[in-house]
């Protein structure tokens, strides 16, 4: 294992609307470049599994092998453990994707989505994950990238939005436009046989535009988003509100759009 666990700040933190919207999240949708790769009797690493939505999602492609999740939240692996229903071949534990609780080479593949962009040092946590990894093994990571982010019809309160979390993360240490990231960061954790691919997401359906719209409304106000905003004095609270109505009105309009790419980084260990 290696050194003590750095320790990050969570931009999102675990506010029930974050805890919601992640555990929306698929294999399928999340997961669909390595899902490819997966084989019966494979041992599996989600890194930062949150409520574990995905972490599930990925047993039946492994299965008889087994799905491990490790969260530094002990609060939301509750909620996996939970949503998981005592599925015998998946367990939750709570741990630092620096310092996986793991011996060399414990896992087939190990998995990341969306957790690069909170990380001061992901090149160090990707090192670790290619450290629990066999030779011949795969790591994944896939993030997002915010100044990708488009929504239509243009509005001033979600490019507000934007800038604003893109400054909180930068604050905390982190980089919201991770996904492009991806390939140099896997380079510096010393993997090299890396494939690399995007995804676009998209919001269309009314309903789907309707959770976005409003779930970042309530982030915006409530979550720890909000409140680093504020602590950072990069907003104040009639700001977050401005901004939270912006949301609710673009998602109550009949041509709302909105759409983002993910970068997805697979590396097989050597």
């Amino acid at each position: 294992m290696s050194d003590s666990p750095r320790k990050d700040t969570y931009t999102h933190g675990h506010h029930a609307s974050v805890v919601a919207q992640h555990s929306r999240r698929t294999a399928e949708e999340a997961a669909a470049f390595l899902i490819p790769r997966l084989r019966p009797g494979m041992r599996l690493l989600d890194a930062g599994c949150g409520p574990g939505s995905i972490t599930a999602g990925l047993v039946k492609y492994v299965d008889p092998g087994e799905v491990v999740g490790v969260d530094a939240e002990p609060g939301v692996l509750g909620t996996a453990r939970e949503l998981a229903g005592g599925v015998p071949n998946l367990s939750f534990e709570e741990g630092s994707v620096y310092a996986l609780p793991y011996e060399d080479d414990a896992f087939d593949v190990a998995y990341a989505h969306q957790l690069m962009q909170h990380l001061a040092d992901p090149a160090a946590a990707l090192r670790e994950m290619g450290r629990v990894v066999r030779p011949g093994g795969f790591v994944a990571a896939r993030d997002s990238d915010y100044q990708t982010m488009i929504c239509h019809p243009r509005t001033e309160a979600i490019e507000e939005w934007r800038a604003l979390y893109t400054e909180v993360v930068r604050r905390n240490g982190a980089d919201a436009n991770a996904g492009r990231r991806i390939p140099s960061w896997m380079a510096r954790a010393g993997l090299e046989q890396v494939e690399v691919s995007t995804t676009v997401a998209m919001m269309r359906d009314p309903a789907e535009v309707l959770n976005w719209g409003d779930s970042w409304a309530e982030r915006v106000t409530s979550s720890a988003l909000a409140e680093q905003a504020l602590a950072y004095k990069l907003a104040a609270r009639e700001d977050l509100e401005r901004i939270a109505a912006g949301w609710r009105a673009w998602a109550r309009d009949p041509e709302a759009l909105f759409l983002f790419v993910h970068v997805e980084g697979l590396a097989t260990v050597s």
